[in-house]
């Protein structure tokens, strides 16, 4: 819990609270991911990627709180695993990787870097219950966002329900668009 409450304090540190987000502030966003990844059962490490998994910035919110070139600093805070998961999430391009995670051998494209890569099962697990989690959060607090994507959402995670951990497709089953 002392890293949770650091990396909470870090983030109030770099702005979240006073950032705009669906549902209040980012600040709560990130709250509440974590939340529901800690009540889905999600390991300590994919808790802490969820209480800062905008922290880079995301392909859909362009809000960074820190640079993803300087990585250590995040590290510092909440480990290598919890960052390398931020990383990976906020790295990812949606548009090109959402549509083959489930498979084994799908392309996944880093959006800051333009490369192409072969994620191993356990990364394509922990990304999908973050995205999940994430969009879930989003989808419930905006109606205009959940008009737009909701059922586009709730049809692609239809296709991920084997990443995704019994908790998180149990969530997936029960959201309405």
């Amino acid at each position: 819990m002392e890293t949770d409450v650091a990396a909470a304090e870090f983030l109030l540190d770099r702005g979240a609270d006073r950032v705009e987000h669906p549902g209040g502030t980012l600040f709560a966003h990130l709250r509440r991911v974590h939340a529901m990844l800690g009540e889905w059962g999600a390991r300590r490490e994919l808790c802490l990627a969820g209480l800062c998994h905008a922290f880079y910035g995301t392909d859909g919110f362009g809000v960074a709180l820190g640079d993803h070139g300087r990585r250590g600093e995040l590290v510092q805070v909440i480990g290598a695993e919890a960052e390398r998961l931020v990383h990976l999430y906020a790295s990812c391009d949606r548009g090109r990787s959402y549509p083959h995670l489930a498979s084994p051998d799908g392309p996944f494209t880093d959006r800051f870097t333009g490369t192409v890569q072969v994620p191993p099962p356990a990364d394509r697990r922990d990304f999908a219950e973050l995205t999940v989690a994430n969009e879930l959060d989003v989808l419930t607090a905006s109606a205009e966002m959940r008009a737009a994507h909701g059922r586009s959402l709730a049809e692609l995670f239809i296709t991920w329900q084997p990443l995704l951990s019994p908790s998180a497709n149990r969530a997936v089953q029960n959201f309405r668009p």
